[in-house]
């Protein structure tokens, strides 16, 4: 009789299935949580207080709102003011 032999993709599948679902949950959840506070670091450090302070809630919303054009509109709206020079100004894209 010929031995079926699995891949190893398949073996992965079948191992990652097996997982506590709420393992996976936390594993995955800790490292968006992570990536979110580095994000957030990042903004601190490298814009303006008042800049900053709009970024983080836009990121905020986002995820809230499961709407990431949020975030993205206001990280465009600071590269479009860097752009024309002009003084920047978030608030006007609520």
């Amino acid at each position: 009789m010929k031995r079926q032999t699995k891949s190893i993709l398949q073996e992965l599948n079948s191992f990652s299935t097996k997982k506590d679902i709420e393992l996976v949950i936390e594993s995955r959840a800790l490292n968006v949580i992570t990536g979110a506070i580095n994000i957030l670091e990042m903004v601190r450090e490298n814009f303006d207080e008042e800049t900053a302070l709009d970024l983080e809630r836009r990121l905020l919303n986002s995820i809230r709102g499961a709407d990431p054009d949020k975030f993205r509109r206001g990280i465009r709206k600071i590269s479009e003011n860097k752009r024309s020079g002009t003084r920047l100004s978030l608030l006007d894209d609520k």
